[in-house]
């Protein structure tokens, strides 16, 4: 009788045991980590020099509301900032436009102008905490804001860390919060990288995210895949721009996520490090760090179920050590109750300390790239780069990413395989404890995070005060000189830190450049 087959989620297959003769043609043992092609960290003593930065993505209601959720995160030990937006910010309408209704201050926390942004981090000195902003479309105006109120902190400017999002290849493959088509908002990417190069040098102008990809439905394969396409999409553009690889390539950052099946989301962080590094190579690039792969990982979001909501922690524990053990270099770890509502408070702290334990008290920081060597881990690290590769050569042939997303194939892709999990999982061939094995017969009932209706009126009030306090004549020049460096092809940022810092709101912004750029449809 033949033994099952039994895979990974990606579809390897998984042999009884490895031997020495599973390893990988090219493996001899010899590569350090924090060397060309950094399979094994980017740093050579990874966690015994620093620990990775433990954020919690936090953003909600109102600037004050998030405001005290920061404060109370700082105090529990986080290292970093991680913030949410809610969908009117992320698609550049302000919370009193129609398109708002009924999702202001829901999924993230609702910024208009520069006045919600000084709420937001008021007591939180810029120059000394890394804020990651997860904001795509309107990328480049969260920024703006963010640099005026650095310049109002009196920061120095060359001090300011942290990381925007900024990926909007993957908006259009997977999910959604774009504006304009994706030329123009390949050009505002690049403005971006240009003007960050000479006035922000320490700031992350990109997180090349896989993330959204996978909770989207994609396989871990698929997940590097279409990220590092994307990823050579971006400095192809830069590129292109006359910028410097050495440069611009160092502050390039990536976002993962982290599922279930341990070993191949180790494998898949080591594989991709390994062929970002080639990739950079390939483009131009000499100096050692802009050939790293740095990035943010989360746990799986799509993981989390509403049934039996605890098991989620167990879950979250299982992916914090896959980042972990896959060398990452900032963590969010999702609370138990995330498929429910917001995090409450209590999850919130429970899985900060989820991180915090496994940093101090499960040892596996304390040596670098642990399971190296491991039979398993180096044939699984060589099968998920093949096959990666094979799918990235795929989509080079189509011109790249841009034309492969035009072309429906990263989508259609993506479909497919979130199609074929659900069906294993509704067949019982995919096991999911508490939803379709092990279940129990009465749920007890856990507090859930309500945002209130009522934030919209809030915010309209705060715009309308806004509206009434500034300079309208200021507010049309500085709206028409935008105008204008839109239409000239000129860099885009000096005119939006000009614009927020004479009051004009998100929304305006935006639509200013709806009527230049288009939109996207």
């Amino acid at each position: 009788m033949s033994e099952k087959k039994i895979t990974t989620d990606s579809g390897i297959e998984i042999k009884p045991v490895y031997y020495p003769g599973d390893l990988p043609a090219a493996w001899d043992g010899s590569e350090q980590p924090g060397q060309f092609p950094y399979t094994r960290g980017v740093q050579p003593d990874m966690y015994r020099g620093k620990p990775w930065t433990m954020r919690q993505y936090a953003g909600f209601s109102t600037a004050e509301e998030s405001n005290k959720r920061y404060h109370y995160l700082l105090s529990q030990g986080v290292s970093g900032l991680s913030v949410a937006f809610d969908l009117p910010t992320q698609i550049g309408y302000d919370s009193d436009h129609a398109m708002a209704e009924g999702e202001v201050g829901k999924v993230g926390v609702a910024i208009d102008s520069l006045e919600d942004m000084q709420v937001l981090f008021q007591g939180i000195p810029l120059e000394s905490v890394s804020t990651s902003m997860t904001i795509n479309a309107t990328g480049f105006i969260l920024l703006s804001f963010y640099v005026a109120l650095a310049k109002q902190q009196g920061a120095d400017l060359s001090k300011i860390s942290g990381t925007i999002q900024n990926d909007i290849l993957k908006e259009y493959a997977a999910r959604g919060t774009y504006i304009y088509p994706p030329k123009p908002s390949m050009r505002i990417i690049t403005d971006i990288f240009e003007w960050c190069s000479g006035s922000l040098p320490k700031w992350n102008t990109i997180s090349i995210s896989g993330y959204h990809i996978r909770e989207a439905g994609s396989t871990a394969v698929q997940e590097i895949a279409f990220t590092l396409s994307n990823g050579k999409a971006y400095v192809k553009a830069a590129l292109e721009r006359g910028l410097d690889i050495n440069v611009f390539g160092k502050r390039l950052s990536f976002f993962f996520n982290a599922h279930n099946n341990l070993f191949e989301e180790v494998a898949k962080f080591r594989a991709a490090r390994r062929m970002w590094a080639t990739i950079m190579k390939e483009l131009g690039a000499t100096d050692p760090k802009a050939m790293m792969l740095r990035f943010h990982t989360q746990t799986g979001g799509s993981t989390l179920t509403a049934q039996q909501p605890q098991n989620n922690i167990s879950r979250v524990t299982i992916q914090t050590l896959a980042a972990v053990l896959g060398g990452t270099q900032s963590l969010h770890t999702n609370g138990y109750d995330e498929a429910l509502s917001l995090p409450t408070e209590e999850a919130a702290r429970i899985a900060l300390r989820t991180q915090q334990i496994v940093a101090f008290e499960s040892g596996v920081a304390d040596s670098v790239d642990p399971l190296a060597g491991s039979y398993f881990v180096e044939a699984l690290t060589s099968q998920l780069e093949q096959e990666a590769l094979d799918l990235m050569a795929k989509i080079d042939a189509m011109g790249g990413s841009v034309s492969a997303i035009e072309q429906g194939f990263m989508q259609d892709e993506i479909a497919r395989s979130a199609y074929e999990y659900q069906k294993g999982i509704e067949s019982g061939e995919k096991i999911i404890v508490g939803v379709n094995k092990f279940l129990i017969n009465s749920e007890a009932s856990i507090p859930i995070f309500k945002i209130d209706d009522s934030i919209r009126q809030v915010q309209i009030e705060k715009l309308n005060a806004l509206k009434n306090n500034r300079n309208p004549a200021m507010v049309d020049q500085v709206l028409q000189n935008l105008n204008d460096k839109a239409a000239s092809g000129e860099n885009l940022m000096p005119a939006v830190i000009e614009a927020v810092e004479q009051k004009c709101t998100l929304g305006e912004i935006a639509d200013e450049l709806r009527g230049v750029f288009g939109e996207h449809r």
